[in-house]
């Protein structure tokens, strides 16, 4: 059946944007101002939470995760949340019991989780299965992935088999994720098409501007009936980073799917636009101008843009920047011989790293333990059986033996359920809520910094002088005051930041 309503355009600018764009350093106090903006746009949801935001929160900024979900929720009361979970993995980078992966979809749910979009490095559905289903028991959106790539055994028709069995499994809508911005509009097209004419759940679709393709896959995938698209605003959009909002409305102009904006919603971007900018800035340590930029080595590598950029970075620490081609160039034989997996968190550093260890140390000379581990089975089936020497040389290596079961399944992967993580918290002293027990099932060294941290004696108090800042003239945005100072307190033993404002 052809679609004619409008496409949703959802909004990641709280997620996906700053992660691609700004090593996820977006604090949840710079993203408040615009929060009640956002909201007020009507986007079909916003992505404010998942992928690497939950690491990166409580490592860097020291937040706890589930109180930025918390602040969102109540920020954005008319807007769906949405987060990005890697199935079994959850937010971290190994298989999880599905206690706790249970445990984290119903705390994330009560703290105001509205969409789980689930998916899995090697797309493998027996590792989405759990995250699907827990969604849906607790009544929130389960939205099953697909994570698009290219090898000689990917194909549309294998993509939509793929959106076939998540239905089967429960998802309530197949998402389209293009990680590395690498599909081009009439493979979009196609796509979409055939999802649409073999699934009755809505299709979306999410991609990067990384190569460049993004408006123009977006538009071939709206003329083909997707449902909705994944947007994001200025400057935490385009690069790397998904289009811009204000972009696609143009690119879809006078389409019959483009919805009607009013000038007011105009005006919402253009406020969100000048508060970010702001923020961009303060956050300069962690951009960078070639991940703002087309950049058509994507196309040639087929690696995500922020692989490119962390690799660069990579190689110039081991002065090793003339090796650049070399390294990516074996990117694809890594594929290859661990049977053409997508590159994707985890399995794009995991690959990433194991072409730079062979051009570095010799070809297979050093295998990292998550190479040992995609080749023995144990991150899941891979689109494509493993190279039998490597396999060999990787069973000898790690002293196991290869297995064709649900990872979580094996006795030889040995994971702390939730009793066990309750029973190691006690002895610490932390709380031992189920909202401590899955953070502390992924993060657990960044959890003890943190209570570090939250426990340790309050600073000095700086000089009187340095307590006031020379007012701010006054900004037309709506959310910049007219003079303002920061002052760290602590309270009970809890820091806390707090801005003091004129009057």
């Amino acid at each position: 059946m052809e679609n004619n309503r409008p496409v949703i355009f959802n909004n990641t600018v709280l997620r996906d944007g700053h992660q691609s764009l700004a090593a996820t350093r977006l604090s949840t106090q710079q993203m408040l101002p615009v929060c009640g903006l956002l909201d007020e746009w009507g986007f079909g949801a916003l992505e404010t939470w998942g992928g690497a935001t939950i690491d990166a929160g409580l490592r860097f900024l020291k937040e706890w995760p589930f109180d930025r979900l918390d602040a969102m929720e109540k920020a954005c009361p008319k807007s769906k949340q949405m987060m990005l979970l890697r199935g079994q993995n959850i937010v971290a980078y190994a298989h999880l019991p599905d206690d706790v992966v249970e445990a984290f979809v119903r705390c994330s749910a009560k703290h105001g989780m509205d969409i789980f979009r689930i998916f899995d490095a090697l797309n493998d559905p027996r590792n989405m299965r759990c995250a699907i289903e827990s969604a849906k028991k607790v009544g929130a959106e389960a939205h099953g992935v697909i994570c698009y790539t290219t090898s000689p055994v990917h194909s549309i028709e294998k993509f939509v088999k793929l959106g076939c069995e998540l239905e089967e499994i429960g998802a309530d809508a197949i998402v389209i994720k293009d990680m590395a911005g690498l599909i081009p509009p009439q493979k979009a097209y196609n796509l979409v098409k055939g999802l649409k004419q073999n699934v009755k759940v809505p299709v979306w679709i999410h991609t990067h501007e990384t190569a460049g393709l993004g408006g123009a896959t977006y538009y071939a995938a709206v003329e083909a009936g997707v449902d909705a698209i994944d947007c994001s605003v200025v400057p935490f959009a385009n690069g790397t980073a998904q289009p811009d909002t204000i972009r696609m409305l143009s690119l879809l102009e006078d389409h019959p799917r483009c919805p009607k904006v009013t000038a007011r919603q105009r005006e919402i971007l253009a406020e969100v636009r000048k508060h970010l900018e702001k923020v961009y800035g303060e956050l300069s340590k962690f951009t960078s101008h070639i991940n703002e930029v087309v950049d058509s080595d994507a196309l040639n590598y087929q690696v995500p843009g922020g692989m490119l950029s962390n690799f660069r970075n990579q190689l110039k620490e081991y002065k090793m920047e003339d090796k650049f081609n070399e390294v990516f160039a074996e990117v694809p034989v890594v594929r290859k011989a661990l049977g053409w997996i997508p590159l994707v968190t985890p399995t794009s550093q995991i690959v990433g790293n194991q072409a730079f260890f062979n051009v570095k140390m010799g070809r297979w000379k050093q295998l990292s333990k998550e190479t040992l581990d995609v080749a023995l089975g144990y991150y899941g089936t891979t689109p494509s059986p493993v190279d039998p020497d490597l396999q060999a040389l990787a069973a000898k290596q790690a002293n196991l033996e290869p297995i064709t079961c649900r990872p979580v399944d094996s006795p030889a992967v040995k994971r702390k359920g939730m009793e066990d993580l309750r029973k190691e918290l006690a002895a610490k002293g932390y709380p031992t809520d189920d909202e401590h027990c899955v953070i502390w099932a992924m993060f657990p060294q960044q959890v003890d910094e943190y209570f570090k941290a939250k426990n340790a004696p309050p600073p000095p108090p700086p000089p009187a002088a340095t307590l006031s800042a020379a007012p701010e003239p006054a900004q037309s945005s709506g959310f910049a005051f007219a003079g303002k100072a920061h002052m760290r307190l602590s309270v009970n033993g809890h820091q806390h930041e707090v801005m003091v404002e004129e009057a």
